[in-house]
């Protein structure tokens, strides 16, 4: 009897995840960053994004690091203290995120010139953006 209670929690959770396997595939993984401009600063992060951030989302992309990007202008505003615009970075699946950091410092010191520089470029952004959330988000298909 004690054995089958301590196998009951693992059967009831892999019975879970077969279930949810009935409704639906993974598909790959999405970073979004949400990111709250502080006020008459959109340009300047416009300006900062695609002087800096393109080129190296793009390297990374063409290194097959990331599948895709997208930026996101929201519309609305519930709340002033909302986000402004959000970030999406896709990821083929969460195997495609090891050693992220690594390929990444790689891809940053090509295209920004080193640890120093984006540090200043972090630095420079702190001024006119706030990050509000970095959420992990799996994409399904439903059956």
């Amino acid at each position: 009897m004690k054995k089958a209670t301590w196998l009951l929690p693992f059967v009831l959770l892999f019975g879970l995840q077969l279930v949810a396997q009935e409704h639906y595939t993974e598909g790959p993984v999405w970073r979004v960053s949400t990111i709250r401009v502080k006020p008459n600063q959109m340009d300047a992060y416009l300006t900062s994004l695609r002087q800096s951030s393109k080129p190296l989302l793009e390297e990374q992309k063409r290194q097959g690091i990331i599948l895709d990007y997208k930026l996101f202008l929201k519309e609305t505003r519930n709340d002033p203290k909302d986000w402004d615009i959000a970030l999406a970075v896709l990821y083929k699946n969460h195997a495609a995120m090891d050693n992220l950091a690594a390929k990444g410092e790689m891809v940053r010191d090509k295209i920004l010139g080193g640890k120093q520089q984006a540090h200043q470029l972090g630095e420079k952004r702190e001024e006119i953006r706030e990050i509000i959330s970095s959420d992990l988000f799996q994409e399904i298909m439903l059956k």
